[in-house]
């Protein structure tokens, strides 16, 4: 009784759906356009279990039967999240490319819960053996995707897929078929999956006026889900409650009163939440979270800040300056330049000493950061202590910032660079090509000439 329930208010839903992103803004929309093909018969469930020797999830085959099947999206797939679902028993191959049914009846052998170690395990016969063979090339994506249905594409290698046998059947499993790290969603079912994404696409004002009809997923209204979030003592519930308030449109104020006051009570993984949360939806009120949260996370701060409130960049300048020694790994000082980039204003001072970091992928990404301001000539001694530094990639990148700087000075150092590199390294020589063609060199011709009487004879044809 339950599930035929369910599946009304999935028939519902779907048409609520359609009707408000008229314009498919929601993801994939503009390719399955919330549309739905004939539903399934019986026998034919019957006889893919047979062929395949394994009995699908119920709440799968239940869509399948009284909702429908297949569309007019990618693969002919139907409405449903990404690129939608898949026709019923088509792409069966999509993880492993031989012998797909000998691997779809196994046990799935991945869990929502498993360690970093168990994946990297399981993929250890692929990733140490240079040499495989394209034989067990294909045994070893067996193991890896046992017990995995693909049943649609979120784009690129991102797939969607079912759980068919072992302890976690019929949940759904988000896999990258380039062997990331696969997650399960939050939902026991198929049919609690595809009607949380029906959730999150209706807006919230049809919600309130439902209010009955959206008390069943995480993406329904804010008021059930902070029901859910006050009434479980399971943390991982309380933080799935936390990112579904993350892809509403927008928030009441009574709701970020709530999460407020519950980012003042939490710490950990759940503040962070709570304060993404409040930045999203009010930069103000989370402005002086974001301030003592950076104790725990420069990044994040940072990353909230871009994601959700660039325009607010310039009121960290200060910070950025008071904090900059504690600016230490790659990822963080990439956010922060963007942040700075975002400010419109001369950041070279602040970034110069990055140019010097012990990790190279700071060095270079501060260079790139040089190489985008517009008066990057300021900064020619800089660059051209970069010019010999230790690191390929570094230099590499140094060449690429120095587009547009034309000064004699350069010479002698480009001269240099194409007496250490008489072969072609890093794509250094291209790119220090590109920048002799100004001067009206190349990477040969420099190495023949006195770069004194070059530079003179050069003023004496100008005058």
């Amino acid at each position: 009784m339950e599930e035929l329930k369910q599946l009304e208010r999935i028939k519902s839903k779907l048409l609520m759906a359609k009707n408000a992103d008229n314009k498919l803004e929601v993801f994939g929309a503009d390719s399955h356009k919330y549309i739905l093909g004939n539903t399934v018969k019986q026998e034919d469930i019957l006889n893919f279990e047979n062929e395949y020797q394994l009995e699908l999830p119920k709440g799968y085959k239940s869509f399948l039967f009284n909702i429908g099947n297949g569309g007019i999206s990618y693969s002919d797939s139907g409405a449903g999240p990404s690129y939608g679902i898949y026709p019923f028993g088509k792409n069966t191959d999509e993880f492993i490319y031989e012998n797909s049914k000998e691997y779809l009846k196994k046990d799935c052998r991945i869990s929502p819960n498993m360690s970093d170690d168990f994946w990297n395990n399981l993929n250890k016969n692929i990733e140490e053996n240079e040499t495989i063979s394209d034989e067990e090339f294909d045994i070893e994506l067996g193991k890896i995707f046992s017990g995995l249905l693909p049943i649609g594409s979120q784009g690129c290698s991102y797939y969607h897929a079912l759980v068919l046998n072992g302890e976690f059947k019929g949940r759904v499993v988000h896999v990258d078929v380039d062997r990331q790290k696969p997650y399960f969603a939050f939902e026991s079912n198929f049919l609690d999956w595809y009607e949380r994404w029906l959730d999150e696409i209706i807006p919230e004002n049809l919600k309130s006026r439902n209010s009955d009809l959206f008390r069943y997923t995480l993406g329904g209204s804010s008021a059930y889900i902070l029901e859910v979030y006050f009434s479980t003592n399971e943390n991982q519930t309380k933080l799935e409650c936390l990112r579904s308030f993350l892809k509403k449109r927008n928030l009441d104020s009574e709701t970020m009163t709530v999460l407020e006051e519950q980012c003042k009570l939490s710490a950990g993984g759940n503040q962070r939440l709570l304060i993404q949360i409040l930045t999203k939806f009010d930069y103000q009120r989370a402005y002086p979270y974001l301030v003592a949260f950076a104790n725990e996370s420069l990044l994040d701060v940072f990353q909230f800040v871009f994601w959700y409130a660039k325009d607010k960049s310039s009121d960290w300048l200060e910070f950025i300056k008071e904090n900059i020694k504690k600016i230490n790994e790659e990822e963080t000082f990439e956010i922060c330049t963007y942040l700075l980039k975002e400010m419109k204003l001369d950041y070279g001072s602040i970034i110069i000493p990055f140019t010097t970091n012990i990790n190279e992928k700071i060095r270079v990404s501060a260079y790139y950061s040089l190489g985008l301001l517009k008066n990057k000539s300021k900064y020619l001694d800089t660059f051209i202590l970069g010019l010999s530094d230790h690191s390929n990639r570094v230099v590499h990148a140094v060449l690429q910032a120095l587009d547009g700087v034309e000064d004699q000075k350069l010479l002698k150092y480009y001269k240099l660079l194409a007496e250490k590199f008489p072969k072609e390294q890093d794509y250094i020589l291209a790119n220090l090509n590109h920048r002799l063609k100004a001067y009206g060199l190349t990477n040969r011709t420099i190495r023949d000439i006195n770069i004194e009487n070059h530079f003179q004879n050069n003023v004496k044809r100008k005058q």
